[in-house]
């Protein structure tokens, strides 16, 4: 982080892209799928009304979730060079100090304890929501491709699976669309308006708050580490190759997704063939 005019870095302008892409592919999804899962309700039927029918708004649910997969493997590809080729430290991992600070601050927030939790880069509630989108990144991804591609799920799987991908997939979705309402939106808009994901920086009030120890690191100067320049582009020369072979494969992957077969089944075309239909048989003497 570089300090301007009493402010942090704290974001870079490509995780702020991927930010954006994640709340415009999050919000579309939502908007789309919501209504799906609740089609017989009133709001649900007047809102694929209004957005063109249920084939169109299909179509804009499925572009979405090919958007949100494709930027969660460019996610992963990034958190992968930062961590084998820069030797960046897994900042987002969960651990003990998170337990403490968690029970710290719910001491806290009950007036039992006077002192507020001294966190880090990134707090325990932050953790949490980042791997919630991972998990639920990872059901939705595998249930729709249930319900996307139907017909060769029941060549692999009891029919049983197709609804039961329908039910985790709608719950999946109605939990992550309660989340960000009550968790996210009232923690970084309501609470007060956290602007670092937009700007890239963070102010020195917000730091005193809610990142005193990295402040604290910054201050004194203990977050600077060497690089060995030579050993991390021996490093490189050997990631970009696999990383490209292994993107092509993902992407070939993601293509097959999207195209596995035709989810609409086609209506057999009436025929002139007459169709046997049984006498009324005569009533029993």
């Amino acid at each position: 982080m570089s300090e301007i005019q009493n402010k942090y870095r704290r974001f870079s302008a490509g995780q702020r892209t991927e930010h954006i892409l994640l709340i415009l592919s999050f919000t579309v999804l939502s908007i789309t799928g919501l209504p799906q899962k609740y089609p017989d309700s009133v709001w649900g039927g007047l809102m694929i009304q209004w957005m063109g029918g249920i084939e169109f708004v299909r179509i804009i649910h499925r572009i979405s979730a090919t958007v949100l997969m494709a930027e969660t493997i460019y996610h992963t590809f990034v958190v992968t060079y930062k961590v084998w080729v820069k030797r960046m430290p897994l900042t987002m991992m969960p651990g003990l100090q998170d337990a403490k600070d968690a029970l710290q601050t719910l001491l806290y927030n009950f007036r039992i304890s006077a002192q507020p939790p001294q966190m880090g880069r990134y707090t325990f509630g932050e953790k949490v929501e980042y791997w919630a989108v991972i998990w639920g990144t990872v059901i939705m991804v595998m249930t729709g491709f249930m319900l996307w591609n139907p017909i060769a799920t029941a060549n692999f799987f009891p029919g049983q699976f197709i609804p039961a991908a329908k039910a985790a997939h709608g719950g999946e979705a109605l939990l992550a669309v309660l989340s960000i309402v009550t968790w996210h939106i009232y923690n970084v808009h309501v609470k007060h308006f956290n602007r670092s994901m937009f700007t890239g920086y963070i102010s020195r009030h917000e730091m005193e708050h809610e990142h005193p120890q990295e402040l604290h690191a910054l201050m004194s100067g203990k977050t600077a580490v060497a690089v060995d320049e030579a050993a991390m582009q021996r490093r490189r020369r050997l990631f970009v190759p696999i990383a490209t072979l292994i993107a092509l494969a993902l992407s070939l992957g993601l293509y097959t997704f999207v195209t596995f077969e035709e989810t609409a089944i086609t209506t057999v075309p009436r025929s002139g063939a007459e169709v046997y239909v049984p006498l009324t048989p005569t009533t029993p003497p």
